[in-house]
């Protein structure tokens, strides 16, 4: 990503307020900026009316010298420090981007990713040189996707449609005619192929700007997720970001963990539970580990066990999880997007938490979160 701490207005060619940022004024007489959407927007007083000249004049016709020269017409009683300063206040609560910026990038690539940009610069509250910087990240990041059923099969879609620019995909089942009612990547011709063969198939078809890589493997244990990292790092492209759609064998979750802490490497993973569809996001060093998250929600439980209740019986576990294409579409898109705002800081999220939806309570939004805990035996230890 570009270094936001060096982003400064005087560099820009045509400073201007963000369309999706569009400024109005309130009927007190405020100015309201960075769209009316929560998280985003924010409302600045303008007693004066001087602030409202300064938006107006950021419209991407002017430079820099010329807009402060604009405000200072109308308002003379302000220097050209005030307006400036004004300036970079905009630019540093991620309103204004460059109309002189240009992408990088191949025609044909500007063509496809000509929708998802202004998105990203929309949800983007960081300074940047060019709506197309977060594009960019993507387009060199590296991810390792470990499990392409239903939630990882709508997240390999997403992601390589991005354009994230190696996708490499693990998965040791074969396509059987009860994982059709959730998994897009796989048609009935399909039927007793190995998924990974099958899903490099649909995906390089759906995107042939990215590289999408696999192998038919089984995670049995920590130390086959230990060599999948390692073995990207040794050939001198180490992964950005491990994304974890496989809920088999139990302990995965787990060892996935304890791999990636190892490694210092980012990850996310996600889900379903009948209904609950959840979604998490972890980087060593910054916050909640899986498993401080995971013994925190323990703690929080008020399951009213009566005398010699095992917990499970609270929230029972089946030999196979009870899915449509609707949960496995919710907990792929939701995994998409973690993986998505860590690879490119878009939006910025603060890791170790999970969050998801209820599909029985629509208005309860999900969302955990706990601190981290110092005597953890994950991360703990570490610095």
């Amino acid at each position: 990503m570009a270094d936001t701490a060096a982003v400064t207005v005087e560099a820009f060619g045509r400073p201007r307020i963000k369309p999706e940022h569009r400024a109005y004024r309130t009927v007190d007489g405020n100015v309201r900026v960075g769209s009316v959407i929560h998280g985003i927007g924010a409302e600045i007083a303008d007693p004066r009316g001087w602030v409202w000249t300064l938006v107006e004049a950021m419209d991407g016709s002017r430079g820099p010298s010329e807009v402060v020269a604009e405000v200072l017409r109308g308002h003379p009683e302000l220097s050209g420090a005030d307006a400036r300063q004004a300036m970079a206040d905009l630019l540093a609560a991620g309103f204004v981007d460059d109309a002189d910026a240009s992408a990088s990038l191949p025609p044909r690539e500007q063509d496809r990713y000509s929708r998802g940009v202004p998105l990203l610069r929309w949800m983007d509250l960081a300074p940047r040189t060019s709506p197309w910087d977060a594009q960019l990240r993507l387009r060199e990041s590296r991810v390792l996707l470990v499990g392409v059923g239903g939630t990882g099969g709508h997240a390999a879609q997403a992601l390589v449609a991005s354009g994230v620019g190696h996708v490499h995909c693990v998965d040791p089942d074969v396509v059987e005619l009860s994982n059709l009612n959730r998994q897009p990547l796989y048609r009935e011709s399909d039927l007793g192929r190995p998924k990974v063969e099958a899903a490099l198939a649909t995906l390089r078809a759906l995107n042939s700007d990215v590289t999408v890589t696999g192998e038919h493997r089984e995670v049995r244990g920590p130390e086959d997720l230990t060599e999948l990292v390692a073995a990207s790092a040794l050939a001198g492209s180490p992964y950005d970001l491990l994304v974890l759609a496989a809920d088999r064998p139990d302990a995965i979750r787990r060892w996935t963990n304890r791999a990636c802490l190892a490694a210092e490497l980012p990850w996310v993973d996600a889900g379903y539970r009948g209904p609950l569809v959840t979604a998490g996001v972890y980087v060593p060093g910054q916050g909640a580990c899986w498993e401080c998250l995971r013994e925190g929600e323990i703690a929080r439980r008020d399951l009213r066990l009566g005398p010699g209740q095992d917990p499970e019986s609270a929230s029972p576990r089946m030999p196979w999880n009870p899915a449509s294409a609707v949960t496995a579409g919710l907990s792929g898109a939701l995994l998409a997007h973690a993986a998505l705002a860590l690879l490119t800081g878009v939006p910025a999220m603060e890791p170790g938490f999970r969050f998801g939806v209820n599909l029985m309570l629509p208005g309860d939004p999900v969302h955990q979160r706990t601190p981290r805990r110092l005597d953890c035996p994950a991360c703990g230890e570490r610095t």
